[in-house]
């Protein structure tokens, strides 16, 4: 969900050394940026950063790249990157743009792990392909995830998942696991890291849905 629009958003983001400029430039040398050979994780649609900036904490052998469209979004996970909690993290970097252009970015091979969590639905037919699950924007993946790569969806919206679970399908992408109800799933809980719309949600009694696919080779 778009934010309103935060006066300095912009310049907050330039200025920030956390926030990646000229992110195109740094196609295939992201290692150089974080000064390590760590796996790379990004989410797509990171909103406020809670989630990413907890599993970064959780995971310094790993570097965790967040995807914006919004800088006035980002600006909010600046916010929280700068706070006590985060501050010392050093395996995250966030960029603002739009995820359609992420091959452009990044080489095939250089990202592990794709997170969408909590995506917008765009639940007219006719917007469809904007949707981050849709054949159109598995194609996108396609090109960035190393050979064992995998793709993670969490939403509560039971149309989109299961609009998601027919695009992996047709896509030709296998689906490692999914379940429609993920907190009450031993299995795929484990470890599960809850984003600030997850807690309002399940909060509501709404049941989380999840699912994992990768592509066949």
């Amino acid at each position: 969900m778009r934010l309103r629009n935060i006066p300095g958003a912009d310049d907050a983001v330039l200025r920030h050394p956390i926030a990646i400029k000229q992110e195109k430039e740094n196609k295939g040398k992201w290692d150089l940026i974080f000064g390590n050979h760590q796996p790379i994780h990004i989410e797509i649609g990171m909103g406020k950063g809670q989630f990413l900036l907890t599993l970064a904490k959780q995971n310094p052998d790993i570097n965790y790249i967040g995807i914006e469209r919004y800088s006035s979004v980002l600006y909010r996970a600046l916010e929280k990157i700068d706070s006590e909690e985060f501050r010392e993290l050093k395996n995250v970097r966030f960029i603002c743009m739009d995820a359609m252009e992420i091959p452009e970015v990044f080489e095939f091979g250089e990202i592990e792990k794709i997170y969408l969590n909590f995506s917008d639905p765009w639940p007219k037919k006719r917007h469809a392909r904007r949707r981050l699950t849709s054949t159109c924007f598995l194609e996108q993946y396609d090109k960035i995830l190393t050979k064992e790569g995998v793709v993670e969806f969490k939403t509560d919206n039971r149309p989109l998942f299961e609009f998601s679970l027919e695009q992996v399908q047709e896509a030709g992408w296998e689906l490692v696991a999914s379940t429609f109800d993920l907190h009450h799933d031993e299995e795929m809980n484990v470890g599960n890291v809850m984003t600030e719309y997850e807690e309002k949600f399940s909060g509501m009694g709404n049941p989380i849905h999840k699912l994992v696919t990768r592509r066949i080779f």
